[in-house]
This record gives C-alpha cells, sequence and structure tokens, in this order.
C-alpha cells in the first residue's frame, strides 16, 4: 500500500488550490488528489466562477480579500481562464451597508443602464466595483493540477468508499479495490458532505445542503457589459461573453437536497423565480429568461466556509455556501495552516477553524 503525506479527497477547485498551497508551504512533502469523477467535473463543473471582492462577515472579507489577491497573481503565472469584468452594485438599503460589505466599491453612478434594459427602483443607488472577473472554474482546477503533475500525483475515476484510522494516519479504500496510507487526510466533497465513508463524521458540523439555480438569459453582451451585483436580492447579471449570453443568479431557497439526486433539475418554478426577481431590474429581458444550470453546495449555519478537524489529522475543507471559487485560495490557506505536514512525525493536533 502506497503512502503520502497528504490525501485530498475532491479534485473541485477547492481540492487543487489546496494541493498548490501544501506543495508550495512544504515543497518536501507529498501529496495525491483523489476524485471519483474527472477533475473539476463536480461543483466546478457548474460554477459561474465570478468573484466580486465582498464578504458578510470580518472573516470572509478577510477570506475574499486574501483570495483575490491570489487569482490575479495565479492567473498571470498559470494563465488560467480568467477574464476581468467591470461591475456595478445596486442597492436600495442602507449605504454605510453596502461601504463595509464590499472591499473595493468605487464612485457612485447611475442604477439605470437603459442600452442594457436595466431600470432603477424607486430609492435604488448604484457604485462602481472594482476587482471583479469570472473564470471556467473546471479549466481553473485542470490548469492548476496540471501545472502540479510533477509533484502531485492525481487519482481520476477513483472513489473514496472508506476512511479508516490506522496508527499515525488514515487508510483510504477505494471503490475500485485499491488502498492508499495518508498521515494527513483533507476531505474537500463539495456538496457530498453525506457520503457514507465521511457522513458521519460531518454530521456535528450542522452542515446542510442548497439548491442553487442560475438561469441563461438569452441576450448576447455587449463586449464591455459590466456585472451587476443586485445586492438587496442576493443576485447578480453576468455577462458571459465566451457563450454569448447572461447568467443571472438569484437565491433559490430549497434546501436538504442532494448532488446527486435525479431531481435536482431546473424546475419550471425556478424560472418562474428567476424571471420575478430579474423583472423588477431588466423586464425586458424576463422573456429571454428560459433556460439555466443547477447543482448544489454545502452551507455552513454561520454562512462562513468551514476548516474543522474532524478526528486527528483528518479536516474537511468546504461549506462555502456557493463560492467556492471565490473563496478557495483562502479556504486552502487555512486548510494548509491547520496541518502538520512534517513526514513521520506524531499526529498533532491542529488548530480548528469551524463555523
Amino acid at each position: 500500500m502506497d503512502t503520502v503525506d497528504l490525501a485530498i479527497v475532491g479534485g473541485g477547485v477547492i481540492g487543487a488550490l489546496i494541493a498548490h498551497e501544501a506543495v508550495a508551504a512544504h515543497p518536501g512533502a507529498t501529496v495525491a488528489v483523489l476524485e471519483r469523477g474527472l477533475i473539476g467535473q463536480g461543483a466546478s463543473s457548474r460554477s459561474a466562477g465570478v468573484h466580486f471582492p465582498r464578504g458578510a462577515t470580518a472573516r470572509v472579507r478577510s477570506m475574499t480579500d486574501h483570495s483575490h489577491r491570489v487569482w490575479e497573481r495565479l492567473a498571470g503565472e498559470l494563465g488560467l481562464p480568467i477574464r476581468e469584468v467591470g461591475a456595478t452594485v445596486v442597492a436600495t438599503g442602507d449605504a454605510d451597508g453596502v461601504r463595509a460589505t464590499y472591499l473595493r466599491l468605487g464612485d457612485e453612478t447611475s442604477p439605470a443602464d437603459p442600452d442594457r434594459g436595466l431600470t432603477a427602483p424607486a430609492g435604488a443607488r448604484a457604485w462602481a466595483l472594482h476587482g471583479c472577473h469570472y473564470a471556467d472554474v473546471q479549466g481553473v482546477a485542470g490548469r492548476v493540477l496540471a501545472r502540479l503533475r510533477d509533484q502531485v500525483t492525481v487519482l481520476e475515476g477513483t472513489e473514496v468508499t472508506e476512511v479508516a484510522a490506522d496508527g499515525d494516519g488514515h487508510r483510504l479504500t477505494f471503490g475500485h479495490g485499491g488502498q492508499l496510507f495518508a498521515r494527513r487526510v483533507v476531505l474537500a466533497p463539495g456538496p457530498w458532505i453525506a457520503h457514507p465513508a465521511w457522513a458521519d463524521l460531518v454530521a456535528p458540523l450542522g452542515l446542510r445542503v442548497k439548491k442553487i439555480v442560475a438561469a441563461h438569459v438569452a441576450s448576447s453582451p455587449g463586449p464591455d457589459a459590466p456585472l451587476t451585483v443586485f445586492h438587496d436580492e442576493d443576485a447578480f447579471l453576468l455577462p458571459l461573453h465566451e457563450r454569448g449570453h447572461y447568467l443571472f443568479s438569484y437565491t433559490c431557497d430549497r434546501w436538504d437536497v442532494s448532488p446527486d439526486d435525479v431531481g435536482l433539475v431546473l424546475e419550471r418554478s425556478d424560472l418562474d423565480d428567476a424571471r420575478a426577481v430579474l423583472g423588477r431590474f431588466a423586464p425586458g429581458l424576463v422573456d429571454r429568461c428560459d433556460s439555466g444550470r443547477v447543482f448544489c453546495d454545502a452551507y455552513s449555519p454561520r454562512r462562513e466556509p468551514v476548516v474543522a478537524e474532524l478526528r486527528p489529522g483528518l479536516v474537511l475543507a468546504g461549506a462555502a455556501g456557493g463560492s467556492g471559487y471565490r473563496l478557495a485560495p483562502a479556504i486552502a490557506a487555512e486548510t494548509v495552516a491547520a496541518l502538520d505536514l512534517t513526514p513521520s512525525r506524531t499526529v498533532s493536533q491542529p488548530r480548528q477553524r469551524q463555523s
């Protein structure tokens, strides 16, 4: 049975960034990424990949700021499939609350954009928002790990069916019959928190899985079309230039779904809800909102990502609440900081970060 210093279960964007962070912090460590499908094929493949620097809590704002700087650096170093985009925040609530939430808020501007069919609700105000981009998240995960192939073992089509404590580490059993011994293990399962191999260990954290819906709007964005964030509705309208349409993300309130549920699909009620929200800002686009994408993600009780030790040497990283791409570098940094990756040492008690 092969042995590694660190096994990362989950090959989405969070797992990929943890591998990158681990190799950078501990160049001599042996690392394996275990993915039951293909790299980035899970929640990452459905993600809008939008990054705008904001956070509802001080911790999330700090994580956003850290991640922003990392994405800027990695975009250049690795040639990541990331596209910068201008952005505007529209809100009718307390302006001080908006300023506290967004890290790179610019000058106030018009909340209406007639050229794109955007109207302004009564009392609405708007601000420019700097530092925004969107990405092909599956492509990002793949590119990050491709650059690490000489340092990291990547095993695709490898489902972990058992995580058993074994001496100073854990023995991982695979669905295809193989095994791996890891001194440290990170679970980065995205919404697969109820997988039988770790469901009982994760349950005390109180995580829940929520459906996420983004409608596709059949309107071709202009070359300089900005991202528009509707702050009060926790929604945004994103121009997907490469795909030739807009994406409208709104808050779906359907909880306790499963990522493997065949019924987790785009329903008529999802489009009705999307149109109802979009119609308050862009009534001319409502009739073009006729398709979309659906998946889900794990959320913590405090709506902050979780980096928590489940038992000595075994850490869960995730529950990003639909912001896995945006916060992946910060989640990775917290995770690697919580691990003692020095080879052949007694398992320590890393500091727990849980929200």
